[in-house]
């Protein structure tokens, strides 16, 4: 597992990266403060506060994980 934390401060980001993610078998949680939510969901994101950063949780490894992560490189903040 690797978690990074990532920005989704609009509509069309959100929409982008639920499908982007979509593609992959493997599992994705955001998380912002006490709440755990799939990152495939489109209504789970629009629960949390995405004015600020949240931590995705990619529940990969290996080659699958590179992959994932060429994809969610987009979205990550420093």
């Amino acid at each position: 597992m690797k978690t990074v934390k990532i920005s989704l401060n609009s509509i069309d980001k959100v929409k982008a990266f639920v499908n982007e993610i979509s593609k992959f078998d493997c599992d994705f949680d955001l998380v912002s403060g006490r709440y755990v939510i799939d990152a495939k969901s489109i209504m789970g994101i629009f629960s949390l506060d995405l004015s600020k950063p949240i931590d995705l949780n990619v529940h990969a490894d290996g080659a699958a994980l590179d992959t994932v992560m060429a994809i969610v490189d987009k979205y990550v903040t420093e």
